[in-house]
């Protein structure tokens, strides 16, 4: 009954729009076609499995819709590719999750909106994509003081993996169990014009979250959260950061690099005009005593602080960087012992003390070079 319904939907919603001369067929889906109710309350999670699959195996290109003024409550999902023709989820209302940690019994605590194996996916609209991630929050070691504690793994709000070409654009994603957006083993990944919310105190809520994924554009966005604005880890290249305000939160960081004495790679990472705010670190790179591969032609350039923590850096370049530090030590390098940092540079530097005073810079086994002038005084070894 199921299938004759998404099937009867899907024939009603073809449209034909046309392109100059020609005409290009696109179905139009909405959540509401397949018995959605939309208040927030109604567990709406079958009517999304059942437009996505009427999408996905669709001849024609499809819009799978989230109505605006309404919000569809979604029980953890799995969304699998692969897909006949490219999609778009047009989310112009809200998605919400279950509030408590208890509707995730027995499935995976690591998933909630999961996509996997979709190629040409675009997520637009405005709308928003709620994590509810409150209570998950609260029941968190990091958190409760008196046990019991939860110390397990929580869900990533939105997830893609294995996915080539995706895009998202334009939505607001707050208040996430863990990671807001997380792409691993992802290609030409395109995460631009997002609101990402949640409050400083939040543990572990990076924004956007970077795991063995390369060509990636993450531009034009405000991150606001309890972690990281935007992270990298595992191997990743060929990726440009630009256009970002951040903060609060723990700001832009590559790595932890080599946990466990695994091998990681980074390489060809440009994170440039970037505007950090009250972050607990600028913008760094994390390594461990022991781990293998390398980091390698990174630059931060163009970085705006206003009452950062400490700048660490490993094996990159940082230009033209300027603000104020809320705490005396403003530059931390800080390398490893077995393999110490070689060919750094620091080039038009001027980080001052917020409030007044004289801002310092801590060097461990590093060495590199200066250009122009740089504030406070570089502590690199020739």
């Amino acid at each position: 009954m199921a299938v004759c319904s998404a099937l009867a939907a899907l024939a009603a919603a073809l449209l034909l729009l046309l392109c100059g001369g020609g005409a290009e067929a696109r179905v139009l889906l909405s959540l509401d076609d397949f018995g959605a109710v939309g208040d927030g309350i109604a567990n709406d999670t079958q009517a999304f499995l059942d437009a996505w699959t009427a999408a996905c195996s669709s001849g024609e290109q499809a819009v799978v819709a989230v109505p605006a003024g309404k919000a569809y409550r979604i029980w953890p999902v799995q969304l699998s590719g692969p897909c006949k023709k490219k999609l778009k989820l047009l989310i112009s209302g809200a998605i919400v999750a279950p509030a408590s940690p208890d509707e995730w019994a027995g499935r995976d605590p690591m998933k909630w909106l999961y996509i996997y194996g979709v190629d040409g996916l675009s997520v637009s609209g405005g709308g928003t994509i709620d994590g509810m991630g409150q209570q998950w929050w609260a029941s968190t070691c990091k958190l409760k003081k008196t046990p019991p504690c939860y110390s397990g793994p929580r869900p990533k709000t939105v997830h893609f993996e294995e996915c080539r070409g995706v895009s998202v654009q334009g939505v607001t994603l707050q208040n996430g169990q863990q990671f807001h957006l997380t792409f691993t083993r992802c290609s030409d990944v395109k995460a631009s014009f997002l609101r990402v919310m949640a409050p400083a105190d939040s543990p572990n809520t990076d924004g956007v979250h970077l795991n063995d994924s390369s060509h990636v554009r993450i531009t034009d966005n405000l991150i606001s959260t309890g972690d990281d604005c935007i992270s990298m880890v595992g191997n990743c290249s060929d990726v440009r950061v630009k256009d970002i305000s951040c903060g609060p939160g723990h700001g832009i960081s590559i790595g932890s690099l080599g946990k466990n004495r695994t091998t990681d790679m980074v390489e060809n990472v440009r994170v440039d005009t970037c505007l950090l705010t009250n972050t607990t670190n600028g913008v760094r790179i994390k390594t461990w005593q022991g781990g293998m591969g390398f980091a390698r032609d990174l630059r931060f350039e163009s970085i705006l602080m206003k009452n950062t923590q400490a700048v660490e850096v490993r094996k990159v370049g940082f230009t033209d960087i300027r603000g104020t530090s809320a705490t005396a030590q403003a530059i931390s390098i800080a390398c490893s012992d077995t393999v110490p940092c070689r060919e750094l540079e620091l080039k038009n530097v001027n980080l001052t003390r917020e409030g007044g005073g004289q801002a310092t810079a801590f060097c461990y086994r590093a060495s590199g070079k200066t250009a122009g002038a740089v504030v406070p005084p570089s502590c690199l070894s020739k």
